[in-house]
């Protein structure tokens, strides 16, 4: 009985005096809001080939990076005309950042 009452002495202790943890700040950083880029076309969507073609209404040079849904960069593409070869990708969901001039934008590209 003792023994039972020393746990239970040390366990209560440990439980009051121990430092509570300290919530973190999970809140979402807020960015500047984005240019989208006019007149922005992907397609398909869903891809089935190895082609994807991004459009938009300046047709400059785009930068475009391809992410997995766990956030790791899979593919960095400078494209001058509108095609873009997905052909490396295997089938899944992904997102393209898409760079034109000081205009950007973000898309889900689904890939069968």
């Amino acid at each position: 009985m003792k023994k039972f009452y020393i746990l239970s002495l040390l366990l209560v202790s440990f439980l009051l005096f121990t430092p509570r943890a300290i919530a973190q700040n999970t809140a979402i950083p807020t960015f500047a809001t984005e240019k989208p880029i006019e007149g922005l076309s992907i397609y398909p969507n869903p891809v089935v080939g190895s082609k994807v073609y991004i459009t938009s209404n300046k047709n400059q040079t785009k930068e475009v990076e391809i992410y997995n849904v766990l956030g790791k960069k899979i593919l960095n593409a400078r494209i001058t005309g509108k095609e873009l070869d997905v052909s490396e990708l295997t089938p899944g969901i992904y997102i393209l950042k898409i760079k034109e001039g000081n205009t950007q934008a973000t898309r889900k590209l689904v890939v069968r």
